[in-house]
């Protein structure tokens, strides 16, 4: 057994210590992941790694040599009993790392604890030490733990995978239990908040439940949700039997909080619907080269419009299921998504496969270019779906059915490969799916779903939408406006305008935000005067290019529309 002891003295210089006790090999290598599960992105977790020193069975120091960015090596060991021990700069906020302050005390081991080479199936123990003062804190883990002193917990992992996919979090909570289909759920929040905790409650047992039942099992014996509330900050992080969600605390249910939930708690409602589902669609349910990763280097695939794509069209889709929201709500959602995939000009330059496959240099590494050379595998992956499923129900089946027989062929050891979706729809309808699904996520094609919406009592109407001034965002500053992003078929575009640019005036007038919305209305040729760096540039703008598109959905089938939604 690997051991692991993890102290928290030093949280108010936002430091962790680390000891990790082991038998070595003759030559021993530790390293930390460059990646975790379900984040594609390279992370550079090493770099809060600190002081690391290395002790044989008798406490005398050995060499310890760091040999890669995120590998270090011991020498001579002879099967020696060791202890390795460092510090982890705890300071960020997210539920991919750690953190740690007097306020909460958050570990995703993945940046945390070192892994041993050759040790990887060994199974492990960590324990947790809390300074007095932080004694009453409260544990949340989706791992196994026990406490038979105050301030101090013992954790327990299978292996080294299971622990770096099963954060923990201590402190001051607000927590409730329920059971979804028997199986017992923890539900823990942090931070400051007011949130009505009975409609939080009868809210999310819906959710979990209708999951759930629609899959008929779940691949876990017991869950937790672990939510940061913030001001602002949002995200969520999937876990075979967890889920660590951040959100800001106005997105959290009210005292007065409507029948009919607001805005604000729907996406924090639609966050945990996503989250949860990933532990079908992605802990268990995967890739195939996502069985064995290699935690040391990027894992390509080109099947997230699968992963995050079906998970993004079930999320809402299950709120309205469950009775959280009605069928207005709904449609309001799924408007927000084809609006989304109409405004994106990198649709029409990127098609969702290409999105899955190079996720690790373009989605997660966005900047003022992306909307208008790539396409999201979350939006586009969920209309996908949407496509999918309409084209089933015509046949005779549904997205539900495929997605059971993805959980039963995961269940007998079957993963998802690039031919899969392909053969499980002609197996559901018997019909040959090649030259639709090749349409749908390997060219950049325009999504049928003018077509295939009207089958099922939606009205499926285009019109223009100038949310977007002479095609670009933007924001007042200080200094002028300042020029976010600029679509390449927008006038401000096609005058020579550039992200970054800070408009100071048009015709004459100082620039405001509201100047630039009222001058992009008017069908007229304007100067614009714009700082770029720090060189003032003129620019003559067209204001009758291009507009955004938007969807108008009516419906115009009641019994059409709830067939499809409610089964």
């Amino acid at each position: 057994m690997l051991h692991y002891q993890i102290e928290f003295d030093d949280y108010r210089q936002h430091l962790i210590h680390v000891t990790v006790r082991f038998v070595a090999q003759p030559t021993q290598v530790l390293s930390l992941p460059t990646w975790i599960p379900g984040s594609y992105l390279i992370r550079e977790f090493s770099k809060h790694i600190e002081n690391v020193r290395a002790y044989d069975e008798d406490g005398r120091l050995l060499q310890i040599r760091k040999n890669e960015k995120n590998k270090w090596q011991l020498f001579n060991t002879d099967f020696e009993l060791m202890t390795v021990e460092y510090d982890v700069y705890a300071y960020d906020l997210s539920v991919r790392g750690a953190y740690v302050d007097q306020t909460r005390l958050y570990v995703n081991p993945a940046c945390a604890c070192l892994g041993l080479e050759g040790h990887e199936e060994s199974p492990i123990e960590v324990e947790l030490f809390l300074p007095d003062e932080l004694k009453h804190f409260q544990l949340a883990t989706g791992m196994t733990a026990k406490s038979l002193v105050k301030g101090r917990y013992t954790l327990k992992a299978k292996n080294y995978a299971e622990l770096i996919d099963a954060p923990f979090e201590l402190a001051e909570q607000t927590r409730f239990s329920f059971e979804a289909n028997g199986i017992p759920h923890e539900f823990v929040v942090s931070g400051k908040h007011a949130m009505n905790e009975q409609r939080m409650k009868q809210d999310i047992e819906k959710i979990c439940a209708t999951e759930i039942s629609m899959f008929g099992t779940a691949p876990f014996e017991n869950y937790t949700f672990m939510t940061m509330a913030t001001g602002n900050s949002y995200g969520g992080l999937e876990h075979p039997n967890s889920t660590s969600l951040i959100t800001p605390r106005d997105d959290l249910p009210k005292a007065n909080e409507p029948e009919e939930p607001s805005a604000d708690y729907q996406r924090f409602l639609g966050l945990c619907s996503h989250e949860y589902f990933h532990s079908w669609l992605v802990k268990f349910i995967r890739p195939e080269n996502f069985v064995n990763y290699d935690l040391n280097k990027e894992g390509y695939t080109s099947l997230l419009w699968i992963f995050e794509g079906f998970t993004s069209y079930y999320d809402d889709l299950i709120l309205l299921r469950s009775g959280v929201i009605n069928q207005y709500s709904y449609l309001k959602l799924l408007k927000a998504q084809i609006d989304r995939y109409l405004q994106n000009p990198g649709r029409a330059i990127q098609t969702v496969a290409e999105s899955s496959f190079d996720a690790w240099v373009k989605f997660y590494r966005q900047d003022e270019n992306s909307n208008n050379a790539g396409t999201s595998y979350y939006n586009k992956g969920c209309l996908v779906a949407l496509c999918l499923d309409l084209g089933l129900r015509l046949r005779g089946s549904s997205l539900d059915a495929l997605m059971r027989k993805l959980y039963e062929n995961a269940q007998n050891g079957i993963q998802v490969n690039e031919r899969t979706i392909f053969e499980l729809c002609e197996e559901l309808t018997g019909d040959s799916w090649l030259e639709q699904i090749n349409h749908l996520i390997n060219t950049t094609d325009e999504l049928p779903l003018d077509q295939l919406l009207p089958e099922f009592g939606l009205g499926y109407v285009l019109k223009n939408d100038k949310s977007l001034p002479f095609g670009l965002k933007v924001t007042d500053k200080p200094e002028g406006v300042l020029v976010q992003s600029a679509r390449r078929d927008g006038a401000g575009a096609q005058a020579g305008l550039s992200a970054h640019d800070v408009i100071i005036a048009i015709d004459g007038l100082k620039a405001t935000s509201k100047l630039v919305e009222k001058y992009a209305k008017l069908q007229d040729s304007f100067t614009v005067l714009a700082f770029r760096r720090d060189e003032l540039m003129q620019f003559e703008v067209n204001a009758s290019g291009a507009d955004l598109a938007e969807v108008d959905l009516k419906v115009e089938d009641q019994v059409k529309v709830e067939k499809w939604l409610k089964v």
